[in-house]
């Protein structure tokens, strides 16, 4: 039985865990066997989780390594030393230029990326605030780590979509929960706090949209009209928590593991190169059309 290893970044945090299932569920009906690995949001961790792989046997290394990578440094030579040893090398929601040298010099390997379009991600989050606030305002950016590469590249469609009218403020979590809201709670302690009132506050993730929630309710109750941003969008997460109005919306972004695993599955089929990128479109939830304008300022009535 072929064995696939996926490689996530924390168990705790709602859309990892959808993912982790999504690949065990496709794995099992694909008749795979398949390691599951989370890196509690260290690069080092899962560096070694992965070479522990790599230097395995090789009758006990696996088909390939799916790997959403906690860190945008450091896996270049992972992915070398993986495909030197016969494995490929497949990643999630990470582009990364190293892939096509591997591309040109492994052929024989299953290699790519497969992802939801952060870019577009981010471009959706920067309608939607258009859409709520106007062609001005404050918007504060609470992001994921500041190293992933998926972070930098949700703000730089936010930004893209935004223009130079609207005043950002960014912010680091964990993608978690109890990350953002440790985030936020230090930021409005913080003096400069005092003269930057956002009109919209705009998370990478729906956790790290509940935690801010939470540190805003919890230091200015005042401020809890606020219309906050999230994405994700599953069905019992984000989605729930816009029809409860919790978010004002949310961005819906599909599992990665299960489409990587069909097509490692069909690449043992038939051999043929995987895609270079593969990107599946991201949703706002709802339209952005859909949502209610409320203006700069609204939120301070």
């Amino acid at each position: 039985m072929q064995k696939i290893v996926v490689a996530l970044l924390n168990e705790d945090q709602e859309f990892q865990q959808v993912q982790a299932q999504d690949a065990r569920d496709v794995a099992r009906r694909l008749g795979l066997e398949l390691a599951v690995h989370f890196a509690q949001g260290h690069a080092v961790v899962q560096i070694q989780q992965l070479f522990r792989h790599i230097h395995a046997p090789e009758d006990a290394r696996p088909l390939a390594l799916v790997v959403e990578p906690a860190a945008s440094e450091g896996f270049e030579r992972v992915a070398r030393n993986a495909v030197k040893a016969g494995v490929g090398w497949v990643l999630i929601n990470t582009s990364a230029a190293y892939l096509d040298a591997l591309r040109s010099e492994h052929p024989e390997l299953p290699i790519g990326m497969i992802g939801s379009d952060q870019t577009e991600v981010g471009r959706i989050q920067g309608r939607q605030i258009v859409q709520l606030v106007g062609k001005q305002g404050r918007v504060l950016c609470v992001q994921g780590p500041a190293e992933s590469s998926t972070t930098q590249v949700r703000f730089q469609g936010l930004k893209e979509a935004l223009g130079a009218q609207h005043e950002l403020r960014t912010l680091n979590g964990d993608w978690t929960e109890a990350g953002a809201e440790r985030s936020v709670a230090s930021w409005l302690r913080l003096k400069t706090a005092e003269s930057f009132r956002p009109d919209v506050v705009a998370s990478q993730n729906d956790s790290m949209a509940l935690g801010a929630r939470k540190a805003l309710v919890k230091q200015h109750p005042d401020w809890s009209g606020i219309p906050l941003l999230g994405c994700d969008g599953l069905p019992e997460g984000g989605q729930k928590l816009v029809g409860q109005g919790q978010l004002a919306a949310t961005i819906v972004t599909q599992s990665n593991t299960g489409p990587a695993i069909e097509l490692l599955q069909r690449w043992l089929g038939d051999k043929k190169e995987l895609p270079r990128e593969l990107l599946i479109p991201p949703q706002s939830f709802p339209a952005v059309e859909k949502l209610t304008p409320r203006g700069p300022g609204s939120a301070r009535a």
